[in-house]
């Protein structure tokens, strides 16, 4: 029972918050272009507090899933002083759009403040080597700091690591600093073999799958979504994403058994990985002093990482790369939330949402924020406004089509 009071609090703060900023662009914004706002409202449903000391009505609604800035004039056009219809298309596109721009804001400040709190990042300054690998045979040295791959800047471990992958053993350039001195050194990746499974987990949901590929070892021995992994070859994965994608590295055969839990029953899955090719240099990289100018360096990159990821995972949905059954709705977040451990998962989480429920808000697609900009704009094109039975409908069609 304490448990799910307590996760309960952590899933309404959290997307209350979230909601409550979200409507607070609005409501600045707004007043601050002088338009009449006639209630602020979070959550949906029955009204449990309310207050209205100004001409503004404040209230509090029993489902927190949502919230609204009602304005003079936003659904029904108003000829009256302060009405959302009677002010200019940009000032009402500001409005608008000033809600998931706050999130944006806010989220990036967020994970800002905690990557460059973090500490311990891994820079791209080489601290030793590992014998018959690329980087010894071609003559890197400990102590270079590597500035560029085919010419890309790389600021972190794992950026070289990504890029490696992208060049799939192709012969690749990297630019060096060593004493002062710019190097460029051409080289073919050492290949190792690694084990794939074809299961994507999420740090927030530990050890649970949440995602298969396609066509993967994970999918033809009937690994599911949702199973949970409780061990592999009879190893404790101690609800660990790290420990448990450990595990699958160091298998030596290919045969794994996967322990999961799926609906509460603890079934042992059977599955033959694939080995598939790993483009490494064969070497390890120093830790970056833990200084405040490296602090906001590295997070400073990190959150441009940050939302780089989020653009493309976006954008793989619209080219069907991530199908929508991989998105998760209220329910879903909501688990997430309660299953959060720490405060830093917590923030993490926090941060994760709020830019997504920026951008997703921002997109041209009725009845999100964005949608509502597009119409906008094409009044402005066309100097009239659209008419508000057809607004209504594709507001009312947008809906639908969200909620299904």
């Amino acid at each position: 029972m304490i448990s799910f009071i307590i996760n309960a609090i952590k899933i309404i703060f959290l997307l209350g918050f979230l909601i409550f900023i979200h409507e607070s662009g609005h409501f600045l914004v707004a007043k601050l272009c002088k338009i009449k706002v006639k209630e602020f409202a979070i959550g949906f449903g029955p009204t449990i507090w309310k207050s209205k000391k100004t001409k503004t009505k404040y209230a509090l609604r029993l489902i927190p899933l949502g919230g609204f800035v009602s304005m003079e004039g936003e659904i029904e056009k108003s000829e009256k002083e302060g009405s959302f219809s009677q002010a200019s298309i940009l000032r009402r596109i500001i409005i608008v759009a000033a809600g998931g721009i706050v999130n944006i804001i806010f989220a990036l400040t967020v994970y800002f403040i905690f990557t460059s709190a973090q500490g311990d990042f891994v820079g791209t300054t080489i601290e030793k080597l590992t014998s018959n690998y690329v980087a010894e045979q071609v003559g890197i040295l400990p102590g270079d700091e590597i500035l560029k791959i085919n010419n890309k800047r790389v600021r972190f471990k794992t950026e070289i690591t990504d890029i490696l992958q992208e060049t799939k053993g192709e012969e690749v350039t990297v630019t060096l600093k060593r004493n002062n001195e710019t190097i460029d050194i051409k080289l073919i990746p050492t290949v190792e073999m690694r084990n794939y499974s074809g299961i994507l987990l999420s740090e927030s949901k530990k050890t649970e799958i949440v995602s298969i590929e396609k066509s993967s070892p994970a999918e033809k021995y009937n690994l599911q979504e949702g199973d949970i992994i409780l061990k592999v070859n009879n190893i404790d994965t101690e609800e660990d994403p790290y420990k448990l994608l450990e595990i699958i590295s160091g298998i030596k055969d290919s045969n794994a058994t996967f322990l999961v839990l799926r609906d509460n029953e603890k079934i042992e899955v059977e599955v033959v990985l694939e080995k598939v090719p790993n483009y490494v240099l064969g070497a390890s990289f120093r830790v970056e002093e833990n200084t405040f100018l490296n602090r906001v360096k590295y997070g400073v990159f990190d959150t441009k990482n940050f939302i780089i990821t989020i653009a493309k995972e976006i954008s793989q949905l619209f080219t069907g790369k991530i199908s929508t059954d991989q998105m998760a709705g209220p329910v879903g977040i909501s688990s997430m939330i309660a299953e959060t451990k720490g405060l830093g998962e917590y923030i993490y989480l926090l941060a994760l949402i709020s830019l997504s429920l920026g951008v997703t808000n921002l997109l041209p697609f009725p009845p999100l924020d964005g949608g509502k900009i597009v119409l906008l704009f094409i009044e402005a094109i066309t100097r009239k406004p659209i008419s508000e039975r057809i607004e209504i409908g594709l507001q009312l069609a947008g809906f639908a089509l969200l909620i299904g």
